[in-house]
């Protein structure tokens, strides 16, 4: 078994955290994360109601599961209900991430739940500390989704030279050899998004999961094409990384452009209704080439601890 202060905190058997990837990651995908002995995250976007994040999270809890949930800072001051839901939840974890966490900290301390943020930079590093995050999660340009534009490994290096506190590795990390590096490296755990895309028990199509199962891993684009069409108000400097299509290929650095094409801008919001994945974002890590078989989290989970426990037996034969 792999010990680290991540799983001796959460009372985990595997160091492994289940990204909180808003419209993928619900109850049933933590529940199955969770069963694998790793620590599932519900992922809560802005346009989420209150009532989801009860639902969700009543899945896990059925079963006494341990699970988290992930926030969007910038979200929060519009959304206050979407924290109240968060703490009556009662998880084990909340990340509080894309922003500053630092007014969401207290409240959430008091109710006995640790906290966690991604960093994406040497200065997001020092508001969490400031902030008294409990946990880090240095996230790597390589990861789906929103993210920032650092490398995993250069970042993970610098998070952990600036602080005692437990830090968690997020971006490119889908097989246990991934996993036994950033651990050898330092790492308290890792935080994974992508090899849990195709997984059935996300929320996202049967037709999003064949997409991620056929991409390879240079076919994925860091935009703001997908944001700036629907009129979301993330932060630039948290672009998303996606699976490329005829829209990203259209649109990727015309986004001042793409403002003024209301028609375009209409055909993303459309298709995310339909499951036109030509024009509505798939988000994937680089690590999506990886990614070859529909199989439960549960799986996934247990084969990426088996690989990394293994990889790690052979390190020793390194020295000497």
């Amino acid at each position: 078994m792999i010990r680290t202060s991540l799983t001796r905190w959460f009372d985990l058997t595997t160091p492994v955290i289940g990204a909180p990837m808003a419209g993928v990651s619900g109850g049933a995908l933590v529940r199955a994360v969770s069963r694998a002995g790793g620590l599932g995250m519900i992922g809560v976007s802005g346009t989420h109601p209150a009532d989801f994040v009860t639902e969700q999270c009543a899945i896990p809890a059925a079963e006494q599961l341990p699970f988290g949930i992930g926030l969007m800072a910038w979200t929060l001051p519009e959304r206050p209900d979407l924290l109240d839901a968060t703490i009556a939840a009662g998880p084990a974890l909340v990340s509080v991430s894309f922003g500053d966490p630092a007014p969401y900290v207290g409240r959430l301390h008091d109710a006995g739940i640790a906290v966690a943020a991604q960093v994406n930079t040497v200065a997001d590093v020092h508001r969490a500390v400031d902030a008294g995050v409990d946990v880090l999660v240095a996230q790597g340009t390589e990861a789906g989704g929103h993210t920032g534009h650092r490398a995993t490994l250069p970042l993970l290096q610098e998070v952990l030279s600036l602080t005692d506190r437990p830090v968690v590795a997020a971006g490119g990390i889908a097989t246990g050899r991934g996993m036994a590096a950033v651990l050898v490296a330092g790492a308290a755990g890792v935080w994974i998004g992508t090899a849990l895309l195709s997984c059935p028990e996300g929320l996202n199509t049967p037709a999003a999961r064949a997409r991620v199962r056929a991409a390879s891993g240079d076919a994925t684009v860091l935009t703001r094409a997908f944001d700036v069409a629907q009129g979301l108000a993330w932060p630039e400097r948290w672009p998303g990384r996606a699976l490329v299509n005829e829209f990203s290929r259209t649109w990727h650095g015309r986004e001042d452009q793409l403002r003024q094409d209301a028609a375009a801008a209409q055909r993303v919001v459309d298709a995310r209704r339909t499951d036109d994945l030509e024009n509505a974002p798939v988000y994937a890590g680089e690590s999506v080439g990886l990614v070859t078989a529909e199989r439960s989290a549960t799986d996934v989970v247990r084969d990426l601890d088996a690989e990394a426990e293994k990889a790690l037996r052979a390190v020793p034969r390194l020295l000497g």
